[in-house]
């Protein structure tokens, strides 16, 4: 009966990501609570999360009131895949920032170099204003 939450998250997170064989669930009680860690394969981190999080928080409010039922404070850590998606990715941020940027520039100096750019949404506000 204690290993509800963890056969509620292995059902719960097999039935979302494309490599069920992958998931991963480990229990730890402490004097904190249960602690349940859940490990994905890195292609399937995206779905657990979801946008902005909903869905890593849905799962997470479910365990809330599952623990509430047995009387015990149940808490999910998503373990992020060795290398990680996220931290390494943000360190080449601002170089990103610069390449959009080039990408967007002034229609006005593309037509002076002689090369054809795309237009975008600040090129015709620009165009707009003048009038």
């Amino acid at each position: 009966m204690a290993d509800n939450d963890k056969a509620f998250v292995e059902y719960v997170v097999k039935a979302i990501v494309d490599n069920p064989d992958k998931v991963k669930v480990d229990r730890k009680v402490d004097e904190m609570g249960v602690l349940l860690e859940l490990t994905v394969d890195p292609a399937d981190m995206g779905k657990i999360i979801g946008k902005e999080g909903r869905t890593a928080k849905a799962i997470r409010t479910l365990l809330r009131v599952l623990g509430a039922q047995l009387n015990a404070r149940v808490n999910l850590k998503i373990i992020e895949p060795e290398g990680g998606l996220g931290r390494a990715s943000m360190a080449n941020a601002p170089e990103e920032e610069a390449e959009k940027e080039k990408e967007t520039e002034p229609l006005a100096a593309s037509r002076d170099s002689g090369q054809a750019k795309t237009t975008t949404k600040s090129d015709l506000k620009d165009l707009t204003d003048e009038e």
